[in-house]
């Protein structure tokens, strides 16, 4: 191709890719602030707050108990430094924030503050979910060995970082950090999504909970289980409404295992074990067992059926 018709080719494309009618949706435009929140940052911001929850196995492994504030608060200064930009960075993105907040930036640090004040209460429910995890699988050894290498930690973590920045009303950045969670583990927990303490996922790869998902206290999932939405309700212009209840809740002491897809705003109520490879669009009762039934011949069948159906499991 001569000079002449690549520069002209070239010149072309760029027309083409400028114009706004391609452009609907798909470019933000920096207006204030910074222009958007930084992935690399919110990961090191993820790694801080993994390092003050879990001090010695996350940042500065070397840590003595001697040195634990003085290494805690050092972390948390940095976190607070970080954060307040990062939110700040989420605020001016959201042009609805921008309007209505008369001081942007020290709505972000009082944002940034009172997730701080948060990790405590952070630390304790993390701790429930090493336990759960620990007691929930005979090969783990140790706690130690659960928070370093288990990828349900490293998930939940995010979640649980991600859902008090939600409940806090910070746009944008709770879903880039459970979406970086997804990417690390294979886990895709919505930082909508309401999960109670001692909460576990067994392997982990492959787990799907929806936003508007309701989970309870003890309850454990296994790999490749879907907490879903079951049909999208439309408009009168055929766009699916937002903000409706559309995923499960489980209740307590609740047990999915691998493969299960629970789709809709059904309930499955406390006590339930669900087998694995099942479809289910029908709330339980309190104890039930779901299970795929067996033909003599060992073929399984498309139907579930009830434990009273052949005298128990």
């Amino acid at each position: 191709m001569s000079p002449t018709k690549l520069n002209h080719l070239l010149k072309q494309t760029i027309t083409e890719l400028s114009e706004s009618c391609s452009l609907h949706g798909l470019f933000h435009e920096h207006h204030d602030g910074d222009p958007l929140p930084s992935g690399p940052i919110l990961s090191e911001i993820v790694e801080l707050c993994r390092a003050i929850i879990f001090p010695g196995f996350y940042g500065q492994s070397t840590v003595s108990s001697q040195a634990l504030p003085y290494h805690i608060g050092v972390n948390i200064e940095r976190l607070y430094n970080l954060l307040s930009e990062q939110i700040l960075a989420g605020l001016c993105f959201s042009k609805v924030e921008v309007e209505n907040q008369g001081n942007t930036a020290q709505r972000a640090q009082t944002l940034a503050a009172a997730f701080i004040k948060k990790l405590p209460e952070l630390r304790k429910i993390l701790a429930t979910d090493v336990e759960a995890t620990f007691n929930g699988d005979p090969a783990a050894e140790s706690y130690g060995e659960i928070i370093s290498c288990y990828p349900v930690i490293k998930a939940i973590s995010n979640y649980r970082i991600a859902h008090e920045l939600l409940l806090l009303g910070v746009p944008l950045i709770p879903r880039i950090i459970t979406e970086k969670a997804h990417s690390e583990t294979g886990i895709d927990i919505h930082p909508a999504a309401s999960i109670g303490h001692h909460f576990t996922i067994d392997h982990g790869t492959g787990v799907v909970i929806g936003a508007t998902c309701i989970i309870g206290n003890n309850v454990k999932l296994y790999q490749g289980v879907t907490l879903g939405a079951k049909s999208f309700p439309l408009d009168e212009k055929g766009h699916p409404i937002k903000g409706i209840p559309r995923h499960p809740i489980l209740e307590d002491n609740v047990i999915v295992y691998s493969n299960a897809t629970i789709l809709g705003r059904i309930t499955i109520s406390k006590g339930t074990v669900i087998g694995g490879n099942i479809w289910v669009t029908q709330g339980t009762k309190p104890g039930e067992q779901l299970v795929q039934a067996k033909q003599r011949k060992g073929n399984i069948k498309d139907t579930i059926i009830r434990p009273e159906d052949f005298g128990g499991l």
